[in-house]
């Protein structure tokens, strides 16, 4: 497929503009820094995508407002004490040294007892700490992906768990294939079926257009809520 890459700025606002082999313009503002991002068909003309992105500046700017109001927890250290957050429940670090294979464990509803091997620095912390969270997030998708299989009469071939810096989840329509935010483990249950049904409307529409919108609507009614909540704490 036919790329090609530039920049345009309007009122202080660097767009990324992509132009490929596409029939329809899509434009999108991407957590957490607000990174705006438009495709366009490879027909367009510069003049024409600047005019484009003038009209929709004030939904550029409502999103990056929003983006830039989320509650961001600080940079974790991985010590003791610690707040960490597991399927939307806040919990406290107990790290705990023993000369033996690491672990990881939720204790008495408040406690994560991080069990590593003496000397045992921030980096190894939270890669126990981190396959732990993919272990978790990896045993809940099987049971919601044949759901909506069935609900939205279409098949998953292949799904995986990633760590994604601007998004919840994507879809590779022609693999029916879709990648999970490892994050997402961090979230309530609820928050990972809304983006495992909107990864898998992408196989009926690949663009969140109407249909795609009028689709969730019909599968989960209380979507924007969902979404809303989702975004509202960055990890």
């Amino acid at each position: 497929m036919s790329t090609k890459n530039f920049h345009i700025e309007v009122s202080g606002i660097q767009v990324n503009v992509i132009k490929k082999d596409i029939k329809n313009i899509h434009l999108a503002v991407y957590p957490p820094t607000g990174r705006v991002r438009l495709s366009s068909p490879l027909s367009m003309k510069r003049e024409s995508l600047r005019l484009f992105i003038i009209d929709k500046l004030g939904w550029i700017k409502k999103h990056i407002r929003n983006m830039n109001s989320q509650i961001r927890e600080p940079e974790r250290e991985y010590i003791q004490g610690e707040s960490h957050w597991v399927e939307g429940q806040r919990y406290l670090l107990n790290i705990i040294e023993r000369d033996s294979a690491p672990q990881v464990e939720i204790r008495n509803k408040k406690y994560i007892d991080l069990y590593v091997r003496p000397g045992s620095d921030k980096a190894r912390r939270e890669e126990v700490m981190r396959e732990w969270y993919r272990d978790r997030l990896k045993k809940q998708i099987p049971e919601l992906i044949p759901k909506w299989e069935k609900k939205l009469d279409v098949q998953i071939d292949d799904w995986g768990v990633k760590l994604m810096k601007t998004k919840w989840g994507s879809c590779n329509v022609d693999e029916k294939r879709i990648w999970l935010n490892l994050e997402l483990a961090k979230k309530p249950k609820h928050c990972l079926d809304y983006v495992v049904l909107h990864e898998m409307i992408h196989l009926k529409e690949r663009h969140h257009n109407e249909r795609f919108k009028a689709l969730l609507d019909q599968h989960m009614p209380g979507w924007r809520n969902v979404k809303e909540e989702l975004n509202e704490v960055v990890y």
